[in-house]
């Protein structure tokens, strides 16, 4: 059995409701293994005055009912899963794959240009960078379990808008610093829109109401416009395991 790192932890009060537990090693991935890892045990215990276990890159938020548990005592079952973790393997269940087909550019990515213009590149290799990586979800954030990813290799990070927009339609393919997102649904933004993806990610007919999860794979590729009316109304779904 292969015992997976745990990266050091340093533990914050957050309010009287709420711990902040923070992974700081030196490695990044280590870091993202070991906070996505004690939000699923705490998830999996359910202890009684546990709220959610919330997982960031680096961080949890464990929110409790300071009624029926304090801090000190959350705090040791917090300690207790870390030295958990230390003991036992990882999920040996592999991460599902996503394809998102984009239409890059023009109405579709009105920022592509200025973009490209910042990074001293082509459109065609923002294009080229941002579809040749594989990316890896991260974590889910607002609005409506955006899917967080790690950005594409561009010469420098992305910076945001001077003017955020009122409104981002749903599907926008977009960067900011080091990271890349998928909208699913309507709302403000302020990140560089370089595309769009014709397919629905939100369902709010769904549980959970988006398909992916932490640590699923995401490829984007580039369509043409008269694709992007084909594919429209269609449901993001993971890829056939082959």
């Amino acid at each position: 059995m292969t015992v997976l790192t745990v990266a050091p932890t340093e533990i914050y009060e957050s309010g009287d409701s709420a711990l902040r537990v923070v992974a700081i090693s030196e490695t990044s991935e280590d870091n993202w293994l070991t906070v996505h890892r004690l939000a699923g045990w705490l998830e999996e215990c359910g202890a009684e005055g546990l709220h959610a276990a919330v997982p960031t890159y680096d961080s949890v938020l464990v929110e409790f009912d300071p009624v029926m548990v304090t801090a000190g005592q959350m705090r040791a079952f917090v300690k207790l899963g870390l030295g958990e973790l230390g003991r036992s393997a990882g999920s040996s269940s592999a991460p599902r794959e996503f394809d998102v087909p984009v239409v890059y550019g023009g109405e579709y990515g009105p920022d592509l240009e200025k973009v490209a213009a910042f990074q001293g590149i082509s459109m065609e290799d923002v294009i080229r960078l941002h579809t040749e990586k594989t990316y890896t979800i991260r974590c889910l954030g607002a609005p409506a379990g955006s899917p967080m990813m790690d950005g594409p290799a561009f010469p420098k990070p992305v910076p945001r808008l001077k003017d955020p927009r009122l409104s981002v339609p749903a599907g926008a393919v977009s960067v900011a610093g080091r990271q890349a997102v998928i909208a699913p649904a309507k709302a403000p933004g302020g990140w560089c829109v370089i595309g769009q993806t014709p397919l629905s990610v939100l369902n709010i007919r769904r549980e959970p109401l988006v398909p992916y999860q932490p640590g699923d794979i995401v490829r984007f590729r580039q369509i043409g416009a008269a694709d992007f009316h084909t594919l429209a109304g269609l449901e993001l779904e993971a890829q056939a395991q082959s």
